[in-house]
C-alpha cells in the first residue's frame, strides 16, 4: 500500500516520550506514503469562503431569531464573526509558517502544553466524528420537504434510505483523496455563494415591497419594532452565541488544509483574508435582511433546527412572500450545503486523527497513508462513525444522539481560543529568537492584540453558554439540561488531566526558550527565503495605493 514512510514516522514517535519540552513536529506529508499537496489556490479560497456554510446558517438561524430576536441575531453573529476574523488571522500566520498536519493541536502542543494539545486534538477530532452522522441525518431529513410535503411525520421514503445514499456519496468523494475533497468543495461552495447572493438581492426586493405576490407591501424595519428587536431578554441574547458558533464551525479548516496545499505561503494568506468577506456578506448582511422580512414571533421558527428545512427562515421568507418555486430551490441548496459540511467532517476528522496517531498520541496504525495520499485506516473508521446516523431510526435514538452531540457542543470555542493563545505564545518565542514580523511569510493583520481580543471573546462566549446552560430559557436549573449543553468542558478537562497523570507530566506549559522555531517549516534555505520575501515587498511598495489596499484585504 506504500505506507512505509508514515509507518516509520509513527514507529519512531512511539519510541519517544512527548514529555519534557516540545517534541519535534515531523513533516509527515513528505514522501511517497505521505499526504499529497494537491489543494490549489482556488480550492483553498473556496474552503475559506464557503466551506462551513450549512445547516447552522440556513436552518439554525431560525431558532436563534426566535429565541433572541433580530437584534441579538445580528449582534451575536457580528461578535462571533469578529472573533473568527481575529482567530483565522492568527491561524493564517501559523499555518503559512508551519503547514504541518493536524495544525491546530500541533500548535497547542508546541506553544502551550503537550497535555492541552492532546486534549484539543481529540476534542476537535471527536467533534467532527460526531457531527458527521448528524449532518448525514440532517441531509436525509431535508428530503422530507418533498417526500412529506404535508408534514405528517411519515415521509414516503424512509430517512434511512437517504442516509445510505448520502453516506455512499461521501465515500465516493473520499476515494479521490484530498483533490476530490477540494473539487467538491469548490463546486458546492460556488452554489452556496451564488444562492446567498441571490437571497440578499431578493431580500432587499421583498423588504421594499417589490414582490407582486407579497400582500405585506413595504416592510422596512417594521419587525424590529413589532414584535421587537430583542426576545427573552439577556438569556435570549446569550443563547444565540451557541447557534452562531455552530454556524461558523469549520472556518478554521483552511488551516488544517495547509499541510496538503501546494503552496501554503501564497494560498493561506489569500484564503485567510477571504474570511472577512464571508463574515460580512454571507452572514451579517443575509441575516440582517432575514430579520427584516421574517417576524421573530413566527411560530415555525422555534422548530428550525437540525434538518427541519421546512422551518428554515430562508425558506420561510419565500413562503411568506408568496413565491412558489424558490422554497424548493433553496431547500435543494440547503441539502447540498449539508452534504458539503459532511464532506468537510470527513476531511477534518481523518486529518486530525491521522496527525495525532503519527505523533504517538493515538494507535500507530492510524498514521498509515496510502500511495494516493489517503489516511485509509482512519478514513475507514471515520466513515463507520457515519453509520451512527442510523441510531435515529431506533426508539431511543434521538436521546442517544443528543448526548453524543453534547460532547461537541463547545468544541469550537476551545479550538478557536487555543489558536489565539498559541499565536500569542508563538510571537513571544519568535521575538526571543531575535526574529521580527519581517521574517514571517504572512503576519496576522491585527497582531497579538487581535489574538488577545479573540481569546477574550472566546472566554466570554463560554461564560455566556454556561449561564444559559445553568438557567435555560423558560425553565429552571436542571442537571440534565446543563450537561447536554456543557458536556464538552468536562470531557476536555478529562483528556488534559488524563494525559498529565498517564505521562506524569506535572509542569504546566512549555518553556518558550526550548522551542526550535524553525522546525516544521518547508523553507530549507532561510536566507533565500528572506531574499524572496524582501523582493516581493519591494515590488508591492511600487504599487499604487488602491492596489496595496486591495492586496491587504483580498
Amino acid at each position: 500500500m506504500g505506507v512505509s514512510d508514515s509507518e516509520k514516522y509513527a514507529s519512531d514517535l512511539d519510541n519517544q516520550s512527548p514529555i519534557g519540552g516540545t517534541p519535534p513536529i515531523g513533516d509527515i506529508e513528505l514522501g511517497e506514503g505521505g499526504l499529497k499537496r494537491s489543494l490549489k489556490g482556488r480550492h483553498m479560497q473556496m474552503i475559506a469562503i464557503g466551506g462551513s456554510i450549512g445547516a447552522g446558517l440556513f436552518v439554525g438561524s431560525g431558532s436563534a431569531l426566535s429565541s433572541g430576536g433580530p437584534a441579538s441575531l445580528i449582534i451575536d453573529f457580528i461578535v462571533i464573526g469578529i472573533m473568527l476574523l481575529l482567530t483565522v488571522n492568527a491561524l493564517g500566520e501559523l499555518a503559512a509558517l508551519y503547514p504541518v498536519a493536524g495544525s491546530f493541536y500541533n500548535y497547542s502542543i508546541r506553544f502551550i502544553d503537550p497535555a492541552w494539545g492532546f486534549a484539543m486534538g481529540w476534542n476537535y477530532a471527536m467533534n467532527w466524528l460526531i457531527v458527521l452522522p448528524f449532518e448525514l441525518t440532517t441531509a436525509g431529513i431535508t428530503i422530507a420537504f418533498w417526500t412529506d410535503p404535508n408534514n405528517t411525520g411519515t415521509p414516503s421514503i424512509n430517512v434511512g434510505v437517504w442516509i445510505t445514499i448520502f453516506l455512499l456519496s461521501v465515500v465516493v468523494v473520499n476515494i479521490f483523496g484530498v483533490r476530490g475533497y477540494g473539487e467538491v468543495e469548490f463546486v458546492l461552495g460556488l452554489i452556496k455563494v451564488t444562492a446567498i447572493i441571490g437571497f440578499i438581492l431578493l431580500g432587499v426586493i421583498i423588504d421594499c415591497g417589490g414582490v407582486p405576490t407579497d400582500n405585506r407591501g413595504y416592510i422596512g424595519a417594521h419587525y424590529w419594532h413589532e414584535p421587537g428587536a430583542f426576545r427573552n431578554g439577556f438569556k435570549g441574547f446569550c443563547s444565540v452565541f451557541v447557534t452562531a458558533s455552530f454556524a461558523f464551525g469549520g472556518t478554521e479548516l483552511v488551516g488544517l488544509a495547509a499541510a496538503e496545499a501546494a503552496n501554503p505561503r501564497k494560498t493561506i494568506p489569500k484564503a485567510t483574508k477571504q474570511v472577512f468577506w464571508r463574515i460580512t456578506l454571507f452572514y451579517v448582511i443575509s441575516l440582517f435582511l432575514l430579520g427584516l422580512i421574517v417576524p421573530s414571533d413566527n411560530e415555525n421558527l422555534s422548530q428550525a433546527s437540525g434538518g427541519n428545512t421546512r422551518y428554515s427562515p430562508f425558506v420561510l421568507s419565500f413562503q411568506l412572500a408568496g413565491i412558489k418555486a424558490l422554497p424548493s430551490i433553496f431547500n435543494a441548496v440547503i441539502t447540498l450545503s449539508v452534504l458539503s459540511v459532511a464532506n468537510s467532517c470527513t476531511f477534518a476528522a481523518t486529518r486530525t486523527v491521522q496527525a495525532l496517531c503519527a505523533r504517538g498520541m493515538g494507535p500507530a496504525i492510524g498514521a498509515r497513508v496510502d500511495s494516493k495520499g489517503r489516511p485509509y485506516v482512519v478514513l475507514i473508521v471515520t466513515l463507520l462513525f457515519g453509520c451512527l446516523a442510523y441510531i435515529n431510526e431506533a426508539s431511543t435514538g434521538s436521546t442517544i444522539f443528543t448526548w453524543l452531540l453534547s460532547i461537541s457542543g463547545l468544541s469550537n470555542f476551545f479550538t478557536w481560543g487555543s489558536i489565539c493563545f498559541a499565536h500569542i505564545r508563538f510571537r513571544k518565542a519568535w521575538a526571543m529568537n531575535g526574529r521580527t514580523t519581517d521574517d514571517l511569510p504572512f503576519a496576522a493583520m491585527f497582531g497579538t492584540i487581535g489574538s488577545w481580543i479573540g481569546l477574550g471573546l472566546n472566554i466570554l462566549c463560554l461564560i455566556a453558554q454556561f449561564y444559559v446552560a445553568l438557567f435555560p430559557i423558560g425553565g429552571k436549573p436542571n442537571a440534565e439540561a446543563f450537561f447536554e449543553s456543557y458536556l464538552a468542558a468536562p470531557v476536555v478537562i478529562m483528556f488534559f488531566v488524563g494525559y498529565k497523570l498517564y505521562y506524569r507530566q506535572w509542569s504546566l506549559g512549555v518553556k518558550l526558550s526550548e522551542i526550535s522555531i524553525d522546525e516544521g517549516r518547508r523553507e530549507v534555505d532561510l536566507d533565500a527565503f528572506r531574499a524572496e520575501l524582501e523582493a516581493e515587498r519591494a515590488e508591492k511598495a511600487t504599487w499604487p495605493w488602491w492596489k496595496r489596499t486591495w492586496d491587504f484585504w483580498m
